[in-house]
């Protein structure tokens, strides 16, 4: 059984941007960890963004922001 995350999935994630709020613009992964629970506690926008934004904040909770910000430096965004 293969459970290694789909690497295509994790390129995109370390290079999507914030569409839109106060911190428009900025990579999913710098957005601030009390950002992304009161998105939690308030409901995650619904489709990609929402999931992205789920997927970050396990991330974060984790302790894995280094993983993606290798990502980010090892497959630069074009």
């Amino acid at each position: 059984m293969d459970i290694s995350p789909d690497k295509q999935k994790l390129i995109e994630l370390a290079h999507y941007r914030m569409p839109f709020g106060k911190f428009k613009g900025r990579y999913l992964v710098d957005l601030p960890e009390a950002y992304l629970i009161w998105f939690r506690q308030k409901g995650f926008p619904d489709g990609k963004l929402g999931n992205l934004l789920e997927s970050i904040l396990e991330i974060k909770i984790n302790g894995l922001e280094p993983l993606i910000r290798k990502i980010q430096k090892d497959f630069p965004h074009h």
